[in-house]
């Protein structure tokens, strides 16, 4: 049993990947894949509609999963189908998530009154729209760091709201019955109402009905096109840029220089027709002829989105945060019983997950065209990756299930970090001019983050000295001789990645805006982690410090690291800040505060480390002892 575990881990691992790759279809008649795979310009790049639905889910309610009212499950494509081109029905459903109780009571309404006591719909809230303005101006005012709970729920709350109407606006007009309708008739009516209008203009006798349908329907065109998040329409030319696609009212409004309607613009009124009653085979046969005719123009763009939408529904970085899970608990279990068979499973395990997050990078880069860190939600995964690589070569060396641990933690940490940094839109956004270059993103940014990468491992690996000799009995001599050398061998790889990363990226700013160094606080962070690394270094090659104040040292690192990594980003000062955000401040002052009450622990005398292993020895003995049964 001992020798087949590791292996039976493994196989069940591989099919559960298998399985999450190649996930089923949607159960129904209409051929939602193939929708979803559609291409569209949002957020100035590119991409699916499965993405455009996914995001806009997550901005709006937390996550990708939604229940209609009625309680069927939709799938992200169908509830932006809805939205799209059933606005009626979509404005009733529940996906505005709201925290704050006083906002709640701002519109009159009652937790009780949302699903799960916080998600309301539009058709809710749409009476006090007027009020909630006036609320989110006033809150505007005030800067990011002074705004109260109220005020920053009422702007997200604002956002969320003006995403979904210009989601509404994006393909058909959603006061009209049936648009399809409406511009067929309006094509009819195009060229004796440009008539009437030429004619009212010269000041001769013209069909003044004729010319005020058209004016309506040019104007309602025109409120679309100013309204619309999405550029639906492509361009003809094979070799257009992103700034030649066009929204469904902008390409209407041209048919009145035309006298044509754009034949993209009567697709997707097709393809909403046939969604809001119920067409399921005309919906097909629309989006597989508009898939062959996009073909022919755009073959390298709509591969792009056909593999952006497999790897959303893939989402490898979930299974990988799952297995990660599921090797720090078999590491942890292997320090109690079975050592062997539960360590090479849980280095198994970390193998795969690893593998997986590697094949999601690389599919992120391929997207992209970017090297694989250009914003906080890339580096977090990056961090963990280079973390968890450095843990499988630990692991391999070492043999004693501490690499697997620290990479079981730090690899579901950072992904769960990812997650809610993939809260605030899409993550694969365009860069900014002053950092768009492959070459710098390539090595500065590569090579700064693995120092991250490595500076956090080492100080993960102190905490697992500590906790050892704490909480348990299991750190021998043997064992922390071994964590003593991870730990310093680490911390020398960390020292020379973030020097390094340093000084390439005083280079790139002296290209970028003339000067080598500014004193910026992204850069004093980056400089904090090179010196208090080679602080630790000196202080052990002094003999300042034994195994416990290296721990102790590497424990800091943690702390220097995580407030270079976003602290210095909510300074609101200098070229790297991204805005002050409450939840992550004090979800930063919280880990702090952990690992300076870590470090009060670690400082203890010796024999309090023994009374506390001794503790832990009598509870596991007391928990294995039986009770003997009563006499009859």
């Amino acid at each position: 049993m001992k020798k087949i575990f590791p292996f039976a881990v493994l196989s069940i691992a591989l099919v559960a990947v298998g399985f999450s790759l190649f996930p089923p279809k949607p159960a129904g008649d209409y051929d939602l894949n193939a929708f979803a795979r559609l291409p569209v310009l949002a957020d100035g790049r590119l991409k699916p509609f499965d993405t455009v639905a996914r995001t806009a889910l997550l901005e709006l309610q937390h996550r990708q999963r939604f229940v209609a009212p009625d309680g069927r499950e939709l799938t992200p494509t169908e509830w932006l189908l809805d939205v799209l081109f059933r606005a009626d029905l979509a404005d009733h459903y529940q996906h505005f998530r709201i925290d704050n109780s006083d906002v709640i009571s701002l519109f009159g309404l009652q937790p009780e009154d949302g699903a799960e006591r916080k998600l309301f719909s539009f058709a809710q809230l749409s009476p006090k729209l007027d009020e909630l303005q006036r609320q989110a101006t006033l809150a505007s005012q005030v800067d990011n760091s002074q705004q109260s709970a109220f005020e920053r729920a009422v702007l997200q709350l604002q956002t969320g709201l003006e995403l979904y109407q210009r989601l509404k606006y994006s393909m058909v007009s959603p006061d009209s019955d049936d648009f399809l309708a409406d511009l067929l008739k309006f094509q009819q009516a195009l060229p004796a109402g440009i008539e009437a209008i030429r004619a009212k203009e010269a000041g001769k006798p013209h069909d003044e009905a004729a010319a005020k349908q058209v004016i309506e329907a040019g104007r309602q065109f025109d409120f679309m096109d100013k309204a619309a998040s999405l550029l639906t329409i492509p361009p003809d030319s094979v070799d257009a840029k992103p700034d030649d696609w066009q929204s469904t009212g902008h390409a209407l409004l041209a048919s009145f220089a035309d006298g044509d309607l754009n034949p993209y613009a009567l697709t997707y009124a097709g393809i909403g027709h046939t969604w809001r009653f119920h067409q399921a085979e005309q919906f097909n046969e629309l989006v597989n002829l508009f898939h062959d005719r996009l073909r022919t123009h755009f073959a390298p763009g709509l591969k792009k989105c056909d593999l952006e939408a497999r790897f959303n529904a893939a989402d490898p970085f979930y299974t990988a945060m799952l297995l990660y899970l599921c090797v720090f608990l078999l590491a942890i279990v292997s320090w109690l019983k079975w050592p062997e068979p539960l360590g090479r499973a849980a280095f198994y395990l970390m193998a795969v997950a690893f593998v997986l997050a590697t094949t999601g990078i690389l599919a992120r880069m391929w997207l992209e065209g970017r090297p694989p860190v250009t914003n906080l939600y890339s580096s977090a995964l990056f961090i963990g990756w280079g973390a968890v690589g450095l843990c499988l070569v630990l692991e391999k060396l070492y043999c004693n299930a501490i690499g697997s641990a620290a990479g079981g933690v730090i690899g579901f940490g950072t992904l769960v970090i990812a997650h809610h940094l993939a809260l605030g839109g899409d993550t694969m956004e365009m860069m900014r001019a002053v950092l768009d270059s492959n070459f710098w993103l390539a090595t500065h940014v590569v090579v700064v983050t693995t120092g991250y990468a490595s500076t956090f491992l080492a100080g993960f690996l102190a905490l697992i000295y500590i906790f050892r000799g704490l909480f348990t009995t299991s750190l021998d001599k043997a064992t922390a001789d071994s964590l003593a050398r991870m730990v310093y061998g680490i911390v020398c790889f960390a020292t020379l990645f973030s020097f390094v990363g340093t000084i390439l990226g005083g280079i790139w700013a002296d290209q970028s805006w003339g000067r080598f160094w500014g004193w910026d606080p992204k850069e004093n962070g980056a400089l904090i982690i090179v010196l208090w690394n080679a602080v630790v270094l000196h202080a052990r090659w002094g003999g300042l410090i034994r195994q416990r104040g290296l721990m102790c040292l590497a424990v800091v690192g943690n702390i220097v690291t995580s407030w270079s990594w976003f602290g210095v980003n909510m300074l609101g000062v200098g070229l790297h800040s991204y805005g002050f955000t409450q939840a992550t401040f004090w979800w930063l002052i919280a880990f702090i505060a952990s690992q300076l009450a870590i470090i009060a622990l670690a400082n203890l005398p010796l024999d309090k480390w023994r009374s506390f292993g001794a503790a832990a020895r009598a509870q596991i003995t007391n928990a294995n002892v039986q009770t003997p049964k009563a006499p009859a």
